[in-house]
């Protein structure tokens, strides 16, 4: 099991999917999780869109399980903003139970995306971005102390 995002956006396209798949839901995290981008892990491209991405443009999610909702954490002022449901469901990806990120019904910006992620480390989560049904990206947020 990987212990650092970092890990994950070195590991191959079929190897991120294989995690995916064999990891479990986990319960909804609590508070802040510090986000990296993974656009075609294990190439030269996957740390400098992180990198970049993580600079301009988000930095994370902000998760409130009561409410069942979160915020992404965007721009270099670190927002909060673009709000989802959070509850879990089957995943598009397998069938499996996954954490579902809706913004189908809380957001103009991003309502065709719908993310799903599982519990693939010590307090690391690995997600799969869908815009409408076409999975586009990987993305993993790490929370520190198991998630809270």
């Amino acid at each position: 099991m990987p212990s650092s995002a970092e890990e994950i956006v070195n590991m191959s396209q079929q190897d991120v999917d294989s995690l995916f798949r064999a990891s479990p839901a986990g319960d909804i995290p609590v508070g802040e999780g510090r986000g990296t981008i993974i656009y075609h892990p294990s190439s030269e491209r996957a740390e400098i869109a992180e990198k970049l991405v993580h600079l301009i443009a988000w930095q994370g999610k902000i998760f409130d399980p009561e409410k069942g909702e979160l915020h992404n954490k965007v721009c270099p002022l670190h927002l909060k903003a673009i709000r989802a449901k959070v509850y879990k469901d089957k995943s598009w990806f397998d069938g499996n139970e996954a954490i579902i990120l809706d913004y189908s019904h809380t957001s103009l910006v991003a309502h065709w995306i719908r993310d799903e992620m599982r519990l693939v480390g010590d307090g690391l989560y690995l997600g799969v971005v869908y815009w409408e049904k076409d999975r586009i990206l990987n993305f993993a947020l790490q929370f520190p102390h198991n998630g809270s």
